[in-house]
């Protein structure tokens, strides 16, 4: 399949790797809407619910909001550990927030596995195309494990997860952990140690990063369907955010990473390895190694830098997303 983009534009080509999920859905949308970016491809992952539960969801939600994008069902369970349990009380039961849906569903899945729809939509766009990550990140670990080769054929993969200390951030699944890192750390650590670019947009900036119900609801007057159905999908996730101490708003999540995809220039990154703990009570833990520590440290020193997102401009990162709403 060819993309061509509209006229004075150069868009990004995107494959949407993603287990929706409230605040996927949310940053599926932003996508949809912005102009620098092409969604060539949308592959399901097990995560924030089962594979069927994910998959029906990125179904759904390319017949809403991105007619003819590709939808390939991806892995059901991580590398080496069985399927993580829904988190029913986080998404709601349909892990969209138990909303009513609106019109037809009329996506059909692609009928290739997730891992082999990226490694030949990589090769068949040598250099053009991005991997947006917000889910566990099986499918990617997969994918280098069919072919190696694509990793010097993507541009870029951009993950959301992991937590590096900075804002005193650590994990949202453990004291260790962020979810998707938890979800599938043997993957993480596969795709964190491949040769190509890799950027993490993890904790510690999209708990900087909150929309409030105030700015939710003027989406929900401003911006058309689209911002009516951002604001009705987070309802389920505020009253969650709520209960777990949090007042008046969201975590901007996996709408971050989408961001960084367009306007890395709103974060400030630190370059250097990353390892991820794949066992243990500390399963999931992101660690670093700054470029600028000197000392010897085998177990990094060997493996490519990844960019670690460590600072946002948040007030101009919702400013970018109301932006590309209601324009």
């Amino acid at each position: 399949m060819e993309y061509r983009s509209e006229p004075g534009t150069n868009p990004r080509l995107v494959i949407y790797d993603t287990d929706p999920g409230i605040d996927d859905a949310i940053a599926l949308v932003f996508q949809a809407r912005h102009p620098e970016i092409e969604l060539v491809g949308i592959t399901s992952v097990f995560g924030n619910s089962d594979i069927d539960t994910t998959t029906k969801n990125a179904l759904y939600l390319a017949s809403r909001f991105a007619p003819g994008v590709p939808v390939a069902r991806g892995a059901a369970a991580p590398l080496k550990c069985p399927p993580p349990e829904p988190i029913a009380h986080i998404h709601g039961n349909d892990a969209l927030g138990d909303i009513e849906r609106i019109g037809h569903v009329d996506a059909l899945e692609d009928g290739r596995a997730a891992h082999r729809f990226i490694v030949e939509t990589v090769r068949a766009h040598p250099g053009e195309i991005t991997l947006l990550a917000v889910g566990p990140m099986t499918n990617l670990a997969l994918a280098l494990e069919d072919d190696p080769e694509i990793a010097a054929l993507v541009r870029e993969v951009v993950v959301m997860g992991g937590a590096f200390g900075f804002n005193g951030t650590l994990g949202n699944t453990t004291p260790a952990a962020e979810a998707n890192m938890h979800g599938d750390p043997d993957a993480a650590d596969i795709v964190f140690g491949a040769p190509w670019k890799v950027s993490i947009v993890g904790l510690d900036v999209t708990h900087e990063t909150v929309m409030t119900t105030a700015f939710l609801a003027s989406l929900r007057d401003r911006a058309g369907d689209a911002g009516r159905f951002v604001w009705d999908v987070s309802r389920f996730y505020e009253r969650f955010h709520a209960d777990d101490g949090m007042s008046k708003g969201i975590y901007a999540h996996d709408y971050s990473a989408a961001a960084f995809v367009v306007a890395r220039e709103l974060y400030t990154v630190r370059s250097g390895p990353v390892r991820v703990l794949t066992d243990g009570i500390a399963a999931g833990l992101t660690i670093q190694k700054p470029a600028s520590m000197l000392a010897s440290a085998p177990d990094w020193d060997a493996r490519p830098a990844c960019d670690v997102c460590i600072g946002v401009d948040a007030d101009a990162v919702l400013a970018l997303f109301a932006r590309t709403l209601t324009g």
